[in-house]
């Protein structure tokens, strides 16, 4: 199974804003808005100090790991650096100690040597949609392959047919402009079944299958 999960978007279908750079991986928009129910939440990977909230929102993000073997992810969301690698030393925003826990397929048309920190091994592939996938389910030995993002992958795995399952979380903000998932979430009913469950927390939580 392939699944996209706690994806967080605005409300006008952003997955992130304009201008990502370093100190900014989601550009203009402000993650701590688009993505600060999860980061409360108790189950947030990671975590350590024993804290967060509990609810519906743990216990959405507390799926995240669930019977995952292996993540897709756009080369975006791995770096905010374009063109040839100029600095092969990045090693992705999430420190020595990456939340994946599993081998990790990045997209780029400019591939470059794996590495390993911890228990995750980042892979750079060329490639398209299904013999990516092809690859990650291998990897995955028979448990799920996790779709990370951002926009533009999930948006050509779509295309390409090949999500079984999306949880899509969308805040009330808009951001105007960047890299957008959708016009509405209506656009995805042609080929998926929609429950909507609203959030304390503000965030509205679309979970998408198909039969």
């Amino acid at each position: 199974m392939v699944r996209v999960h706690n994806m967080f978007v605005s409300s006008d279908g952003y997955a992130a804003g304009e201008g990502q750079s370093i100190e900014r991986p989601f550009g203009h928009a402000d993650p701590m808005v688009l993505g600060g129910w999860a980061f409360a939440t108790a189950s947030w990977p990671n975590r350590t100090d024993g804290t967060g909230s509990r609810g519906l929102d743990d216990y959405l993000v507390r799926d995240y790991h669930r019977n995952i073997g292996a993540e897709i992810m756009g080369r975006n969301k791995f770096s905010p650096q374009r063109g040839p690698w100029a600095d092969q030393e990045w090693k992705g925003w999430w420190g020595d100690e990456p939340p994946f826990h599993t081998p990790v397929f990045v997209m780029t048309h400019h591939e470059r040597p794996s590495f390993a920190l911890s228990d995750t091994t980042f892979h750079f592939v060329n490639s398209d949609p299904a013999s990516v996938l092809s690859l990650a389910l291998e990897a995955a030995d028979g448990k799920d392959v996790r779709l990370g993002g951002g926009a533009d992958t999930v948006r050509q795995f779509l295309d390409a047919g090949l999500i079984d399952t999306l949880h899509i979380a969308v805040s009330p903000v808009e951001l105007g402009a960047g890299s957008r998932l959708w016009n509405s979430p209506d656009d995805l009913l042609d080929r998926y079944h929609r429950d909507i469950v609203p959030s304390p927390s503000g965030v509205v939580h679309h979970l998408f299958w198909r039969d």
